[in-house]
């Protein structure tokens, strides 16, 4: 496995308009990172929109990626997403997962159920829902979609869930505010780090099975 996409031993759904509100910033961590770790949050100048590094100082240690023992009991290849504490796990062979710390949503704007990937996007477009253009009508600019790059509130990649053949609205994609992870601030989406929605990404096709955990329900890892 790539070192700069995964290290080892780290002890340390959306409407799709995914928008969040201000939040105050995460405090500095009590003590650097080793190198490997911080080098899978670097920048991607090779992106169509070249990424820059994580502001680290912004995400609690325990929301960067790492692979953990598996605590969901799903075949590999699934996705669960466990909005009551903030991760997200890819499970693996072996009773393993890579977990990655999420965002989510504000009470209200929360979802959870059973999904599949039905495809996926590099750089999207992102297309605010009418009832969110009714709610922020400074949004009818954006009726059409709003070009990918990197203010775009879909980040670097999305997911896009669906249920029983149709669109639940919902996305597993990026975002730029490093704050918000580990944090509900969003309209309903489930956000991951850019650099770690392209490793997610990356690692899982289309047709793959999301399960997303209520809040009332955390696992324990």
């Amino acid at each position: 496995m790539n070192r700069r996409n995964f290290t080892l031993g780290l002890g340390a759904f959306s409407l799709a308009g995914c928008q969040m509100t201000p939040d105050a910033a995460v405090g500095p961590m009590q003590s650097p990172l080793p190198y490997d770790v911080a080098a899978m949050y670097g920048p991607r100048p090779e992106e169509q929109f070249p990424l820059p590094a994580v502001d680290l100082s912004k995400v609690q240690p325990q929301y960067l990626r790492r692979e953990v023992r598996d605590p969901t009991g799903e075949r590999p290849g699934t996705v669960v997403v466990d909005t009551g504490t903030r991760y997200l796990y890819l499970v693996r062979e072996n009773g393993r997962a890579i977990r990655y710390g999420i965002g989510v949503g504000r009470d209200g704007f929360s979802w959870n159920g059973e999904a599949k990937i039905q495809y996926k996007r590099a750089w999207p477009t992102w297309t605010p829902p009418a009832e969110m253009i009714a709610r922020q009508p400074e949004l009818e600019k954006y009726r059409n979609g709003m070009p990918p790059g990197l203010g775009n509130p879909l980040g670097a990649r999305a997911l896009y869930l669906f249920q029983g053949g149709k669109d639940t609205l919902y996305r597993l994609h990026g975002t730029n505010e490093a704050y918000s992870i580990g944090r509900a601030v969003s309209s309903g989406c489930v956000r991951l780090l850019n650099q770690d929605i392209i490793d997610l990404y990356e690692r899982v096709p289309s047709g793959s099975r999301v399960i997303v955990r209520p809040q009332s329900a955390p696992l324990t890892a």
